[in-house]
């Protein structure tokens, strides 16, 4: 998720923490314990992504690739940097360090916190279609929650609102019409249909007319933590849903291949709409086939051009340039719902010679999910329609070894390779 999702999303469970311990004895150590609550929390939430600081370890597109959702994202490290966070709080916050000594419901609230916040960071990034690896170094493979869009607008409504009118001043009013104006942006330029957009504006002012008229804050956060749990079930069924649909359709056009995966990403705030990218594999004729296009789950309703634009993958655009055997397919429906924007086939064998010949493609499938790969490039079809290009698209250069060390991550895409997955 983005970091604004993570800040929000911390700070309100957070607060719902704070809320939910007996007060302390005295108000200013109540104040300290509030603030010391919602920084532990909203610095958890976010601290993971320090391993953006890594990134230069290995040379672009695989030092992002490869350790952004890396070490710093797996539960077997979440205690050395829970420990580093404490030790930063303890030393450079004299108050909190007194009350710590003192309040055991301090104690309690910042274990919480920390706990809660680094939980979140992992379990909502395992929400996207980008996908984590927290079980490793036991388990080193991959998990897609193919559920929700890595900018999620409902976690900022159901958090946002109740966080926000909470403040006692003037300040509540600039962050409630910040956010409003925040939502007719993305609607405005493409990334939210209108639809969704007056969904959010209403769900944001009963969470509001609730929160002023009749309920006490910690009811309300308890509240936001249930829609966004209801929502992130909603979502879930839904890419089951799409995802059931669209094996059924890709094994009907091509009975003699296998479907091999689907990877599914969410429109923010719109459990309808989805983009699809998808892998299948035909072993007797040595190809594999790559297809991305968008799926609406109720085309009655809502059609597949009513799905927000921006986040649409061009029609007829070209694959990759410079893969081999690429054929851009003009967007066409191809089912009632489903429409397909791209198809491009490629080789398996090709894939996996240069997976076992070429270091830095190995290590690049060590991230790939839908991996697009021809003799000079590669890139994952996952992120084809990002509005700044493709950032995992690779180069494929003969180079006697990789530069850096490269993480064990498990391969995605094992099940093409055959065994190409030991280093070369």
């Amino acid at each position: 998720m983005d970091n604004i999702t993570h800040s929000v999303v911390g700070l309100g469970v957070g607060e719902l923490i704070q809320r939910s311990l007996p007060p302390e004895a005295a108000a200013p150590r109540q104040t300290t314990r509030h603030r010391l609550l919602l920084t532990a929390c909203a610095l958890a939430s976010n601290f993971p992504d320090l391993d953006l600081l890594l990134t230069r370890q290995l040379p672009p597109p695989l030092g992002y690739l490869l350790h952004h959702r890396g070490h710093t994202h797996t539960l077997l490290y979440l205690l050395p940097q829970a420990i580093l966070l404490l030790a930063a709080l303890w030393l450079l916050w004299p108050n909190a360090r007194t009350l710590l000594r003192e309040s055991r419901h301090a104690r309690l609230g910042l274990l919480l916190a920390m706990a809660a916040g680094f939980l979140l960071h992992i379990s909502m990034d395992f929400l996207n279609s980008y996908g984590v690896h927290p079980f490793y170094p036991f388990k080193p493979d991959w998990y897609y929650g193919d559920m929700i869009f890595i900018v999620e607008p409902v976690f900022w409504v159901a958090f946002g609102v109740p966080l926000a009118l909470s403040l006692h001043t003037r300040a509540r009013w600039v962050l409630l019409g910040g956010l409003f104006a925040a939502l007719a942006y993305f609607a405005g330029h493409g990334y939210l249909n209108w639809g969704a957009f007056e969904a959010l504006a209403a769900l944001g002012g009963a969470i509001a007319v609730l929160r002023i008229m009749h309920m006490h804050s910690r009811r309300a956060l308890a509240l936001a933590l249930g829609i966004c749990a209801a929502f992130v079930g909603v979502q879930f069924a839904a890419s089951h849903a799409g995802r059931t649909q669209l094996a059924k359709h890709l094994q009907a056009l091509d009975p003699a291949s296998r479907v091999v995966d689907i990877a599914m990403t969410a429109f923010p705030a719109q459990p309808l709409c989805w983009t699809f990218a998808s892998v299948e594999a035909n072993e007797a004729a040595a190809t594999y086939r790559l297809r991305r296009g968008v799926i609406s789950l109720a085309p009655g309703w809502l059609a597949v051009a009513d799905c927000p634009a921006a986040l649409q993958a061009r029609g007829g655009e070209p694959s990759t340039a410079g893969a081999a055997d690429a054929a851009g397919a003009a967007t066409r429906p191809a089912a009632p719902g489903i429409s397909l924007q791209s198809e491009w086939q490629g080789s398996l064998s090709t894939l996996r010679r240069l997976a076992a010949s070429n270091c830095e493609l190995n290590a690049w499938l060590r991230f790939a999910r839908i991996p697009q790969v021809s003799e000079d490039v590669a890139s994952d079809q996952r992120f084809a329609a990002t509005p700044r290009g493709n950032f995992t698209t690779l180069e494929i250069k003969p180079r006697p070894g990789c530069q850096g060390a490269i993480p064990e991550w498990g391969m995605p895409r094992a099940d093409l390779l055959s065994g190409a997955g030991s280093k070369p």
